[in-house]
């Protein structure tokens, strides 16, 4: 049996990534994913023996990726408005520079393929993260509603300063940065 090799696999997510950026998940077909990717369309199918099979494998690597990333450099001793402006920017600084990962994680999200094991999965990567909310919560730093609610104007504040500073009409700069946080703190905390 011939081994998977590393260098198609990435071509293969990126252009999944691509497309799903460029027309969404809908239209997605193994054909245009194996032209984007450089390889025959049977050369994808020796890697993934369906869109499913895709779809579902991609999921599981973005989000380990993304997920593991947001962590990156936190310091729970740090004071709680801290830890949530470095969680912030570390998820904005990952939306900015995978950009076509993260379309592909929401729409992946709100597609039928999420199944029940790719949202035990998102779970419980993100228990991590999520503890700092639960821990900000319990401490009474953060409003008293549902955690889901906090966690959407978390990541819609991130998703919608990402957007603005792709097309331009914000500067990607830190002024910027600390002002769409402050707008996201002062909307989240008691």
């Amino acid at each position: 049996m011939k081994l998977k090799d590393d260098d198609k696999l990435r071509a293969i997510a990126q252009a999944t990534f691509t497309l799903v950026e460029q027309t969404g998940l809908s239209g997605l077909t193994m054909a245009a994913i194996a032209r984007e990717a450089g390889i025959a369309t049977g050369t994808l199918y020796v890697y993934f023996a369906s869109k499913e099979d895709l779809m579902v494998a991609l999921y599981e690597q973005a989000k380990t990726e993304t997920t593991a990333s947001l962590l990156l450099g936190d310091d729970p001793a740090a004071p709680l408005r801290s830890r949530f402006e470095h969680l912030w920017r570390n998820w904005l600084d990952r939306r900015l520079t995978h950009y076509p990962q993260m379309v592909f994680i929401e729409q992946y999200y709100n597609s039928p393929w999420f199944s029940d094991a790719s949202r035990s999965l998102s779970a419980r990567l993100s228990q991590g993260w999520m503890a700092v909310f639960d821990t900000a919560k319990s401490q009474q730093v953060l409003k008293d509603v549902p955690t889901p609610m906090l966690i959407g104007s978390f990541l819609g504040s991130v998703r919608e300063t990402a957007n603005l500073m792709r097309a331009g009409t914000l500067p990607n700069d830190d002024a910027t940065r600390t002002t769409a946080f402050g707008l996201c703190w002062d909307g989240i905390k008691r």
